[in-house]
């Protein structure tokens, strides 16, 4: 069920393990409920969010900030999920409605026989204009999401955007121009929702209510960034052990085996999509 293509062996170790050197916050402590909060339950630290017909839930940072690097470990629902998605995220778009960044995990729910998709996507001023321009990189994972919590992160500075699954780099977004990058500060949030127009095999299978409740859970929040309407001073998380852009030798390599094992989908090599609209491609 799991498609494991390396003798059922995890990828090469990265070498540097950012969430070690960031303690881990209590949900209050950076987050509040931002919808469905009757379908929100806070136990010891471990947060659980549910989707059924009436609602789904979701949670948003206190603050905003200006880069940072942001995680939480994640256990997902087994069975049959399709249609239904679990987040972890940054957006503006509360404060840009209808031209906002947003920079994405999201789990795609799935049917019994298939593995979970891992989509990471990067908007850059874009939703409501009619112009939303994804750039979607989709991910099986080497391992089964719904066995136990593993921890899953973005790091954000002015440089790149990292996407990290237990320490691991599986996706690197450089910035190459200020019109392909977000820079405007950003919240951090959660959620499991209804996405069945989309979010399995395109929309072909939806969430079945007959499996509900959906559930997501959550816990070891970290969150070390700089607050946008904190000290100017602040220096902005590195996702390297040099501290400065880009990876190391050894994160490159662990980064390729998992795109070369484990990628499903990349925007870039779509033969579908109208490139002059991704000019970093």
């Amino acid at each position: 069920m799991f498609p494991l293509r390396n003798n059922g062996q995890g990828p090469p170790s990265p070498g540097y393990y950012p969430s070690s050197r960031i303690g881990s916050i209590g949900f209050n402590q950076g987050f509040r409920n931002l919808w469905g909060p009757q379908h929100q339950k806070l136990d010891q630290g471990a947060l659980t969010i549910w989707l059924d017909r009436s609602s789904g839930s979701g949670f948003k940072s206190l603050n905003p900030y200006s880069s940072g690097y942001f995680g939480a470990a994640i256990k997902l629902q087994s069975g049959y999920t399709a249609g239904v998605i679990t987040s972890l995220y940054l957006s503006n778009n509360e404060a840009h409605p209808g031209n906002h960044d947003e920079i994405d995990i999201e789990f795609l729910g799935t049917t019994q026989d298939k593995p979970y998709v891992l989509q990471t996507n990067v908007y850059i001023r874009g939703s409501g204009d009619g112009n939303l321009i994804g750039r979607e990189m989709k991910f099986h994972l080497w391992f089964d999401p719904t066995k136990d919590f593993h921890n899953y992160a973005i790091l954000w500075n002015p440089n790149e955007i990292i996407f990290f699954v237990d320490d691991v780099p599986i996706r690197r977004y450089p910035r190459k121009s200020d019109d392909t990058f977000p820079m405007r500060p950003m919240w951090v949030y959660g959620s499991i929702w209804d996405a069945s127009s989309w979010a399995t095999e395109n929309g072909k299978y939806k969430a079945d209510y007959n499996y509900q409740p959906f559930v997501g859970k959550y816990n070891n929040f970290k969150i070390s960034g700089c607050n946008a309407n904190g000290a100017a001073s602040c220096r902005p998380a590195s996702g390297s052990p040099s501290d400065s852009s880009g990876l190391s030798r050894q994160q490159y390599t662990s980064m390729a085996w998992v795109q070369r094992n484990y990628k499903v989908y990349d925007y870039c090599g779509d033969p579908q999509r109208n490139h002059k609209l991704t000019p970093e491609c």
